[in-house]
């Protein structure tokens, strides 16, 4: 089963990756055969390469052919159709687009039947402040298209505070509205001709540097209490913080996304998914300043009240990469967690650069759970730690979290992982109040090139077998067949 992991394929690996580079999306790649030489090439290698068949050639034939189908309808239909041109809106990347995306979609809104409508932005440069879609909508971007979000923080109305995290997550108080938003919406596309939507968050991230901010900062997109939403065949990039954020919404697909951040710009995560049910997110590049994905589900005593988890959640067929460590973790639980995280499925990922591969965080005073966790197949390539399990991340809104909130992390399988170049195989520390119990490691071979606190293990408790190096005695070996 390891077997088609060598680290040969992964070198090789590194050397695809090379080509691709972290700032771009999957061009096609001109394998060089002279400098591929010595190195094992599957099946298929030589001459023009999709990023699929590049996928499959490292997973193998295993790889899960799943998909996100089930859960929303794709491809509406939509009968009514309007281009934002329509409504005055100029493609300069000067002009401000404000009101002629909010008539545009107000004459949808008034016209279109239950079918929906869609609103087509054609090739240009799209300047715009916060706007706010509608249910039954395909937002649709064409090839060239470019939807820049404005530089000017008075084009973002402020808005109240998510009831799961009781402030901003940076500042006391309300936040900056979102490039893009929707409230209470159902049957929702956004998708286009792999077109763009560009937050231009660099006023952004030098003001969260200088701390001249008044409210926490905006996402490129944020969807909140929304149902049947459909992301996909788009570029993300240069978000202000978190990228995609859909919170207290359920049956959510993102899928066939380009995420792009610089690796330098502070607290970009790509997609994350928040008190969100039933949730997929599959075939998507991110390279971001933070996190790739991150699961979360309200902070501390707000998260705890307010009681949404998220649950049901399935991510595959993942690439992230980047060239300065500047992603944090390939997929992260938490560490706003005090809702609860359950049921979730990790298959099919490959990571170049990142500080952590897998990573659950959590603290004194979120409670809630993570829980019913499988993270399956990963390549990692030049990742400082490959496992983690932190119970220190600490950060609270204010004074008054709960002191002895502990957080439930059990019942966690980590199975078929590959590493190269690591510094570190693992974290695993619990909590003596909370240990974290029943985790599981099986078929994990890794390349760790530091001789000490190769494992650094506290109160936790579980299972291993076939791992190399050895973890810690806090696991016990199991002798069993897969």
């Amino acid at each position: 089963m390891i077997r088609r992991y060598s680290y040969q394929s992964l070198r090789f690996l590194l050397f695809l990756l090379s080509c691709v580079g972290p700032e771009k999306f999957w061009p096609t790649c001109i394998v060089d055969h002279s400098l591929a030489e010595g190195f094992s090439q599957p099946d298929g290698i030589g001459g023009v390469m999709s990023p699929m068949d590049l996928h499959t050639s490292f997973f193998g034939h295993h790889t899960s052919k799943q998909s996100c189908a089930h859960i929303v309808n794709v491809g509406k239909p939509r009968p009514l159709r309007v281009s934002i041109t329509d409504f005055g809106a100029v493609g300069d990347g000067k002009t401000l687009n404000t009101k002629a995306f909010e008539n545009a979609l107000q004459y949808l809104h008034s016209n279109a039947d239950s079918d929906g409508a869609q609103l087509t932005i054609p090739a240009g440069r799209w300047l715009t402040g916060s706007i706010n879609l509608i249910s039954h909508l395909t937002l649709f971007l064409e090839n060239g298209a470019n939807i820049l979000g404005s530089e000017d923080f008075n084009d973002y109305p402020i808005i109240p505070e998510l009831p799961s995290y009781g402030r901003g997550r940076e500042l006391p108080g309300a936040r900056y509205s979102s490039l893009i938003n929707g409230d209470n919406l159902e049957d929702v596309t956004i998708t286009g001709e792999n077109g763009t939507i560009d937050g231009q968050g660099g006023v952004w991230w030098k003001a969260f540097r200088n701390k001249t901010l008044d409210y926490s900062r905006s996402h490129v997109l944020e969807l909140i209490g929304s149902q049947d939403i459909l992301i996909f065949n788009l570029t993300f990039q240069n978000s202000p913080s978190w990228t995609i954020h859909p919170v207290y919404c359920k049956n959510v697909v993102i899928k066939n996304l380009t995420v792009l951040n610089p690796n330098d710009s502070p607290n970009t995560d790509g997609i994350d998914p928040d008190s969100s049910q039933h949730v997929c997110i599959e075939d998507c590049y991110i390279s971001v300043g933070d996190d790739a994905i991150s699961i979360k589900s309200g902070w501390d005593q707000y998260g705890i009240s307010y009681g949404m988890p998220s649950k049901h959640i399935q991510i595959r067929r993942i690439v992230s990469a980047s060239k300065t460590f500047g992603i944090h973790a390939g997929v992260s639980f938490g560490s706003e967690m005090s809702g609860g995280i359950s049921n979730v499925k990790v298959d099919d990922m490959v990571l170049y650069g990142a500080r952590w591969g897998v990573r659950f965080k959590t603290s004194p005073g979120r409670g809630g759970y993570i829980k019913h966790v499988a993270v399956h197949n990963l390549l990692l390539h030049s990742v400082k730690t490959a496992v983690a399990f932190m119970a220190n991340y600490g950060q609270h809104p204010d004074d008054n979290w709960n002191r002895t909130a502990y957080p439930v992390i059990e019942n966690i399988v980590i199975k078929n992982i590959v590493g190269e170049n690591i510094t570190q195989a693992g974290i695993l520390q619990g909590l003596p109040e909370s240990p974290f119990r029943h985790i599981h490691l099986k078929t994990i071979a890794l390349d760790v090139r530091s001789t000490k606190n190769v494992w650094n293990c506290s109160w936790v408790s579980g299972s291993y077998f076939f791992v190399v190096p050895q973890p810690c005695a806090d696991l016990t070996r199991q002798n069993i067949t897969l």
